[in-house]
Parts: structure tokens; sequence; C-alpha cells
């Protein structure tokens, strides 16, 4: 059976994505115009990033505590921690591999540049996702990439 597009469910992003394109063409195509309204959803998302930064730092103790009541329910914990260090030893271990050697591979392929003095510059972007959410530390590393490594902002 083939799906009609009214059976389809779930949001549509590619013309979201489609739309925001063309409106900031069209919005950059107005001139003194349009920039009312860009300067409307620059400071819209600046307060978005503040907002995301106040989560970041409530979340870990949320998460904290939701972790510990279910530590508290287990009733073999030398299990749960042999479990548990033999995949955070596997995590960390391909994260090692990805990051320290096939990522600056590629960067070194792609600017003949030393891709280690570029990763110094982003440590504290590195350290945050392992306290909270990935997602979330997007506001932090778009201010390290802007602020130590001088990428434009409309890049970042």
């Amino acid at each position: 059976q083939i799906p009609v597009g009214t059976e389809i469910e779930g949001m549509n992003i590619l013309g979201l994505v489609l739309f925001a394109l063309v409106l900031g063409v069209a919005l950059k195509k107005l001139g003194q115009e349009g920039e009312d309204l860009i300067r409307f959803f620059n400071s819209f998302n600046e307060a978005t990033m503040v907002l995301v930064t106040w989560i970041m730092w409530y979340v870990p103790i949320g998460i904290m505590f939701l972790v510990g009541s279910k530590i508290v329910e287990m009733e073999d914990i030398v299990l749960l921690v042999t479990s548990l260090g033999k995949y955070i030893f596997a995590s960390i271990l391909g994260h090692v591999i990805h990051g320290g050697i096939i990522l600056p591979l590629i960067y070194f392929a792609a600017t003949r540049q030393n891709p280690y003095r570029f990763q110094s510059t982003l440590i504290l972007c590195f350290i945050s996702p392992c306290c909270i959410s990935s997602s979330a530390t997007l506001p932090s590393m778009i201010k390290c990439v802007e602020e130590n490594n001088g990428v434009d902002k409309r890049i970042s």
C-alpha cells in the first residue's frame, strides 16, 4: 500500500525549513523595512538562549534525583555498577576514538590546520554534555565557536 500525503502522521519539517529560508530571503530583500522583523527574531533567539542556559543549570539536579530514586529501588547494586561501568567504558572509548582521532583527521584534511588547537578552545563545550543533554549545550557551543574561534555569526 502506498501512503498518500493525508495518511502520513507527523510534522512537515521540510516545509518548515523551506518556509524559514524563503522568509529570511524575503526579509533581506525588503532591506530597511525587513530589519525590524529580523531584529525581533534575533532578540527572540537571544531570549530563548537565556532560557535554555537557565534550564541547563537546573536539569542535572533533577536527573540526579530521578537516577537516585531508581538506584534505591535496585536489589543487586553490584550487577548495576558492573554493567554500567562496562557501558561507560565503551562509550568513553568510542568518544575518544571518534573525537580524538577521526574528527581531527577530517578537520586536518579539509583545512590543513592543527585540529587540536581548534578543539582546545571548545573544551568547555565538550565537557558540558557529560552533565546535561547534548542538545541543551547548543548555546554554549555557539558562544565558544563565535568568541574563541572567530567564526562568523551567520555560520555558527
